[in-house]
Parts: structure tokens; C-alpha cells; sequence
């Protein structure tokens, strides 16, 4: 029952980010490309494509848009099965130049659209991430990107965004994984709407060779990046994994078929450390 003061749909809520759109039309598996380029970046997106993969993510620091580009254009699979993200890079969120940035990712992509454009970091020392965003909204609205968000913003950040231009992001893409089960941030993410996406969703090794998460592995005959990523996706959130091997791409991609149980959800859950365990994304910046 709402109150005369509620509202019957929380989408309405001002500065709610519309990412329930969002949640049902993006792949719940994307491919990440860094540090791919050249051929390799090309060829691993062509062979992830042929796989079944329809989510591909890059960045303009990246330095493979080009070959991420020729791939999507190459592939036989229509351009509308396809979910492609880039990034904001550093200079141009300083410098303010959101729609050159837009533009010329596409150009280097040899698209027409993306559909989704993230500000790959908040650089808060320069105080520029409202703005950023909202050049983003423009660009969405000029129909160079259908979606807009962020990627390793904090609550706060979220939370500023949406007071200030008064919708938040609809995606925020975090370092995540079991070992860095970033409660805050997701929490003020669910309170939003924001669509949560993870980075880095296998760890850096610790994850992948846990001993909770290789004893669950072998308990369902399943590798331990398979039931990391079936964590993620039992928590809601995309993961965007890395591999240009088409073995572990194959095996990525087939986690979406794997519902792990309640309790091995918990189990994997207390391996958090927490977030002084996360990298800083209040000094980390990437000019």
C-alpha cells in the first residue's frame, strides 16, 4: 500500500536512473578486451562472437577500439544482437569534450551508434564527473549512445550524479569479485536502480584459487571461473570477463547456464574483504 506522499512505481523517483530497460535488454556475460589490440584484440572478439558472446567491452585507453570495431562490423550477427560498451577517457572528461570523446570512438570503431558509454573513472581531484555525465545524457539524447553510465564510481558519487542532474547512471561498472563483494556501493546502486557490472570478476588469482571456491568447483563438476562467474550473476550483476582463448571464452559464457545454491552463494559471500581490499578510485587516475 503507497501514501499519498509515495509512489506506486520507484522507477518515478526522482533521480532514479531508468536501468531496469537496461537489466532486460544487456547481456548478463560481456567479453572484456584489455589488454588486447591489434590482431589479437580482433581475432579473440571474432572467435568470442562465433562462440555466442553478444556483449563486448572496451575503452578508449584501451587502445583496441579499432580492432573491437572491425570485428562487430565484420561479424554475420546483425549490429542490433550486439551490446557494445566504450569509455571515457581521462583528457576529455577533464577537458569537458564528452561529445568529441563519443565521436570519435565511433569513428575509430566504424560504428554508428554504441550502446553504452561509461566515464571509465571518477577523477574526483578535478571535480568533473557531473558534468562528464551529463554530456553523456546529451549524447544519448543526439543518439550516439543508447545508454549512460559510469564505471568504478563509489556511493557517493552515484548518489551526487543523480541530485545533480536529477537521473543516475544506469550502469556502474566496479572491481568486483568474491573476495570484493563491494556491499556499499551496490547497496546505494539497488537504492537507484543502477545496474552493477564487475571488472576484474575472476580476481587476480586469489579468487580463482580459494579453497571454498575449488572445493564448490569440484563438489559440481564445474571450473572454479565458472562458479565465480555463477556468483556473480546469482547476485544480479554482469560480469565482464577477459580471455582470448576460445576454450575459456566457451566456458565463460556457458557459466549463464549455472544456478548455484543459496548456501554455496553464502559460502562464496564470506570470503569478502572488504573495501579498504578494493583499488582507491579516489586517487587513481589514468590521464
Amino acid at each position: 500500500m503507497t501514501t499519498e506522499t509515495e509512489s506506486a512505481d520507484p522507477t518515478s523517483r526522482p533521480g532514479r536512473s531508468p536501468g531496469t530497460d537496461l537489466r532486460a535488454s544487456i547481456p548478463s556475460i560481456g567479453l572484456g578486451t584489455w589488454p588486447l589490440v591489434g590482431d589479437d584484440a580482433e581475432n579473440a572478439v571474432r572467435r568470442a562472437i562465433d562462440i555466442g558472446y553478444r556483449h563486448i567491452d572496451t575503452a578508449t585507453v584501451y587502445g583496441n577500439e579499432d580492432a573491437v570495431g572491425r570485428a562487430v562490423v565484420g561479424t554475420d550477427v546483425p549490429r542490433d544482437e550486439l551490446f557494445v560498451t566504450s569509455k571515457l577517457h581521462g583528457p576529455e572528461h577533464i577537458s569537458g569534450d564528452i561529445r568529441g570523446a563519443v565521436e570519435r570512438s565511433l569513428d575509430r570503431m566504424g560504428l554508428d551508434y554504441l550502446d553504452m558509454y561509461l566515464i571509465h573513472w571518477p577523477l574526483p581531484r578535478f571535480d568533473r564527473y557531473v558534468e562528464a555525465f551529463d554530456g553523456l545524457l546529451q549524447c544519448r539524447e543526439a543518439g550516439l549512445i543508447r545508454h549512460a553510465g559510469v564505471s568504478n564510481f563509489l556511493g557517493k558519487h552515484l548518489r551526487r550524479v543523480a541530485e545533480s542532474v536529477g537521473e543516475a547512471p544506469e550502469l556502474d561498472q566496479i572491481q568486483m569479485d568474491p573476495t570484493l563483494c563491494r556491499i556499499p556501493v551496490r547497496q546505494v546502486a539497488d537504492e537507484l536502480g543502477v545496474a552493477v557490472s564487475a571488472w576484474s570478476p575472476l580476481g587476480r588469482g586469489d579468487a580463482l584459487d580459494h579453497p571454498v571456491v575449488v572445493e564448490i568447483a569440484a563438489e559440481r563438476g564445474y571450473t572454479p571461473a565458472q562458479i565465480i562467474l555463477a556468483w556473480h550473476l546469482g547476485q544480479g550483476v554482469i560480469p565482464v570477463a577477459r580471455s582470448a582463448s576460445p576454450t575459456r571464452q566457451a566456458e565463460n559464457l556457458a557459466a549463464g547456464q549455472i544456478e548455484l545454491s543459496a548456501a554455496e552463494i553464502a559460502r562464496l559471500d564470506r570470503l569478502d574483504r572488504g573495501e579498504s581490499a578494493a583499488r582507491d578510485v579516489e586517487t587513481e587516475e589514468h590521464i
